[in-house]
This record gives structure tokens, C-alpha cells and sequence, in this order.
């Protein structure tokens, strides 16, 4: 079974720390992960952000629901499993907030609304029932699957039917889209709203710092259990993404 760079990255991430703190508490001598080197993306390739013109591409070839996983995905630049979960009880528009744990890391994010997409949430419809996806077959799929596969294919569907991306053809497995064969890796996906958010923020002037706290980014340079970023600087931050609408 083949997986991503990013997957065994974070595996070495996790082990490293392991065995940090089984050093640190005295249960062994050295850290046997410490020399292991981070895994290269695959022929050199790395996902890129979107420019503006291809998310407004995507806006015209894309049907409601994907419409509104695109603007969630620009606004808020997070990855499209937590965004298939989410429910009315995870929006706040009184405070204007979105409010959710990622489902990869287990952070606790609060992510301020950006008035335009505050303004396409206020057109969402809206059941008396909190627990209701704002999502609805986004939220099946995730559920059902408990991974995000069907909707990145969907995905992918839609770059190609807005002319970003080459339609594929079905294969058999042993080719290079089965399941047993080498995965191909595209250099956009809907990953490259995250890297869209954070270029975005970041030409406009936020610091790397408010950036990582808003897309949920651990560094060194910031951490939630030590640092606080004020609300208004983060709402600062995200009012500086432009209105891919207009």
C-alpha cells in the first residue's frame, strides 16, 4: 500500500515525539528517530495555492454544495474532511465564529467569519435542528467512509470540468489510479485552498504567526497551549482575504 509523503512525515512526527518524552523520562537513552530524515514529495512536486481566477473558475463549474465547501475552504483554509462535519452547532454567527476540533490533530479551532462568507452562510438553509450538516451529502460521504476519497475524486471531477485539470479514465487497479498502483499526485486539489488562505493572508501583511494560528499550523513560532492571539487580530487577518465574488 503506497501513501503520502505528508502521511509518513507525520508518522515520523509522532514517533519522534514518542520517544522524546521516553528520553526525557529517563526510559531510554537516545532517541533512535532523531536521525531519521522527513520523507521528499514525490518527483519533486508540491501542492500550489490557487490563483484567483481559477477559484472563480471552479465557482462557475461547481453545483451548490461544492460551491459552498469551495468558500468555506478560501475563507477559512481548512481541509476538507473537518469542513464535510460540519454542523449549525459549530456556527456562531452572533459572534461571528466557526468553532470546531480538526479531525487529523484533535485542535480546537475558532476561526473568525469573513463577511463574504458570512453572507453566503446567511443564504444556507437552515433547520431548527444544530445538528443538521450545512453540507448534507458532504457530510454522508465523510460519515459513511470515514475518509475524504469520494469527495476528493468529486473534487477533482470539477477541477477537470473547469478546464484545471485532465479528466482521468477509469482503470484497473494495477494501473496507476488503482488502489495497488502508484499514486499520482496532482499539484492542486482542494489542499491548495489551505496554501490559497495562507498566501493570501500572508501578501496582505498578517504575520506568519496569526496566519499559522488561523489555518491550525503547529511551530515553533506559536503554540496554543502557550500563546494567545487576540480575537482581533485574527478577525483583522481573516477581513484581509479579498470577496472572490465580486
Amino acid at each position: 500500500m503506497r501513501v503520502h509523503p505528508s502521511t509518513v512525515n507525520h508518522g515520523i512526527k509522532v514517533l519522534r515525539m514518542i520517544f522524546r518524552d521516553a528520553k526525557r523520562s529517563g526510559i531510554i537513552a537516545d532517541n533512535p528517530v532523531d536521525s531519521v530524515k522527513a520523507v521528499t514529495r514525490l518527483n519533486g512536486r508540491s501542492k500550489r495555492p490557487f490563483t484567483q481566477d481559477e477559484i472563480k473558475r471552479l465557482l462557475t463549474a461547481a453545483n451548490p454544495e461544492w460551491r459552498s465547501l469551495i468558500l468555506f475552504g478560501l475563507y477559512t483554509g481548512q481541509r476538507l474532511g473537518d469542513l464535510a462535519r460540519l454542523t449549525w452547532a459549530n456556527i456562531d454567527l452572533q459572534l461571528s465564529e466557526i468553532r470546531f476540533s480538526t479531525s487529523k490533530t484533535g485542535r480546537h479551532q475558532i476561526i473568525p467569519v469573513a463577511p463574504p462568507l458570512r453572507r453566503h452562510i446567511e443564504k444556507l438553509p437552515a433547520g431548527d435542528d444544530p445538528s443538521q450538516p450545512l453540507h448534507p451529502s458532504a457530510f454522508k460521504s465523510v460519515e459513511k467512509a470515514q475518509r475524504v476519497g469520494t469527495l476528493s475524486r468529486q473534487f477533482y471531477e470539477l477541477m477537470a470540468r473547469a478546464g484545471l485539470a485532465i479528466a482521468k479514465k477509469h482503470q484497473k487497479s494495477t494501473d496507476c489510479d488503482g488502489r495497488n498502483g502508484r499514486r499520482k499526485i496532482s499539484v492542486i486539489s482542494f489542499h491548495s485552498l489551505r496554501h490559497t488562505a495562507t498566501s493570501l493572508m500572508k501578501n496582505a501583511g498578517i504575520s506568519a504567526a496569526i496566519v499559522q494560528d488561523i489555518i491550525g499550523h503547529e511551530s515553533a513560532a506559536i503554540s496554543a497551549n502557550y500563546t494567545h492571539v487576540d480575537e482581533t487580530v485574527k478577525r483583522t487577518a481573516i477581513a484581509s482575504l479579498p470577496d472572490i465574488n465580486n
